[in-house]
């Protein structure tokens, strides 16, 4: 059970954050300030260090030379972001912003512990790491850290490891919860900048008005409320890695000054008649068409261009086939350990509903639905019930695998050949022939599936619904 000191000075944040840590099966040690720390623990012992920055004597970053190695992963309020940017130049594995929501925590702290337990077990393995000819279908999460081994999948990792090499810019395309950031990640984690800082920023979710001072900094006095010089994040990113999620919201006066980094290599702060250089890649990521936003003028064309070097396309969940039952599994056999029940499965229903429901929110969507319904299950196994998705559960009962006894009926009375039709055939050929004269609820209920799936396989085999031409009695 991995071992994690936090180090916070407030009471109520330092007992939650206990609390939560404890809830998934994490063991937790808690000091209030680096001295307390220091004399009470052996504090490079840890698995993990969670320090806030502003602590009563000596502030957060002391316990990076403390640590001796032993990751320290440094809390921080909006108002001091960019101070927490400089304490990752100074040796912290990452930052989380205060107050922190408690899935980014989680999240966080495996990832940390992951990637520490990887670098110690593997400490010579290089970036150069390529398959074998006998494993063409793997998985890739050891090397590249994303699950999944279907045929779009397998050709991403085969395009990561080809790009990650180089210092192309790199754009990421997908719908939201496909997992961006994990192929940043890759991307960085495989390349010459591997030990360099990988700086991730979400540009949606950083106010208009601060974006530009958030990146680039800002010299003392350049605007009302600046009190000091800030190192801004593409500096802090200088000899690593710049991923900016969402890059789609980024307002233009940015975009001209993102441009100016791309195109020369140099960065100037808000206020500041001085440039200076900066080696940065840059990743970015978006689930916008910047192209057709470039056209319209909401994104600069140039700027497009720029970015669009190397594109990088996630399949959405619902195109990945099994692997949505593989990355299930996953996610259960990690919420489980958490909760301390490692015998956990899912019923053949819930499987069923794993790979039927489309998934709107991707693998997020998925990872939340497997969360609840461990913590809702009260025994080891999973209905699909407990996994609270709309999907149908007659759909899953039936699913096509055999019509009801009424349309078997309904079809030997109208003469309707079954036999050597396929499932796909039966639905098409019983569709066209009923639905002039019956109405959708009908031909569901004859069919033995819900109006949902009805509508869903009318869309997938391209047949349009006609009113139906019923007459009154």
């Amino acid at each position: 059970m991995p071992h994690i000191l936090i180090v916070e000075d407030e009471t109520i944040i330092r007992s939650a954050l206990r609390r939560l840590l404890e809830r998934n099966q994490y063991e937790v040690s808690e000091a209030g300030s680096v001295q307390e720390a220091q004399e009470r623990f052996s504090i490079p012992s840890f698995d993990l260090i969670v320090s806030d920055l502003r602590l009563p004597g000596a502030p957060g970053t002391e316990m990076i030379k403390l640590a001796q190695g032993t990751p320290v992963l440094i809390m921080t309020s909006y108002a001091s972001l960019r101070s927490a940017v400089d304490s990752m130049k100074m040796g912290a594995v990452d930052y989380i912003a205060k107050p922190f929501d408690h899935d980014e925590m989680l999240q966080a702290v495996a990832r940390i512990l992951r990637d520490h337990q990887q670098a110690q077990s593997a400490p010579a393995t290089t970036v150069s790491t390529k398959p074998t000819a006998d494993k063409p279908t793997e998985s890739a999460q050891g090397e590249i850290g994303i699950i999944g081994s279907c045929p779009a999948m397998q050709d991403l990792y085969s395009k990561i490891r080809k790009v990650a090499p180089t210092d192309s810019n790199v754009l990421i395309q997908g719908e939201s919860g496909t997992g961006k950031e994990l192929v940043a990640r890759a991307l960085h984690n495989l390349s010459r900048r591997a030990k360099a800082p990988l700086i991730s920023v979400n540009c949606a979710a950083i106010p208009e008005t601060l974006i530009e001072s958030e990146l680039f900094g800002h010299e003392k006095g350049a605007f009302t409320g600046a009190s000091a010089s800030r190192t801004g994040l593409v500096e802090a990113a200088d000899g690593g890695t710049l991923f900016l999620d969402e890059i789609g919201e980024l307002p233009l006066e940015a975009q001209a000054r993102l441009l100016r980094v791309l195109q020369e290599g140099e960065i100037r702060r808000v206020g500041s008649v001085q440039s200076q250089k900066v080696d940065v890649r840059l990743i970015a990521a978006t689930h916008r068409d910047l192209k057709t936003l470039s056209k319209t003028g909401q994104f600069r064309e140039d700027l497009y261009y720029r970015l669009h070097v190397i594109a990088l396309k996630l399949p959405a969940l619902r195109e990945r086939d099994d692997d949505v039952l593989e990355i299930a599994r996953v996610f259960l056999q990690r919420q489980s350990a958490r909760q301390g029940r490692n015998n956990m499965t899912f019923s053949p229903s819930a499987e069923q509903a794993i790979r039927h429901y489309p998934w709107p929110g991707n693998v997020r969507e998925l990872e939340n639905a497997i969360e609840r319904s461990v913590i809702l299950c009260e025994g080891d196994l999973i209905s699909a019930e407990l996994l609270g998705i709309d999907i149908e559960l007659d759909e899953l009962e039936y699913d096509f695998a055999a019509p009801s006894s009424q349309s078997n009926s309904m079809v030997s009375d109208a003469n309707e050949p079954t036999e050597d039709l396929s499932l796909e055939d039966y639905f098409q050929h019983f569709v066209l022939e009923h639905q002039d004269h019956m109405t959708e609820t009908e031909l569901a209920r004859k069919l033995g599936i819900s109006r949902k799936c009805l509508w869903e396989r009318r869309q997938r085999l391209g047949i349009p619904r006609r009113k139906p031409t019923v007459t009154a009695d």
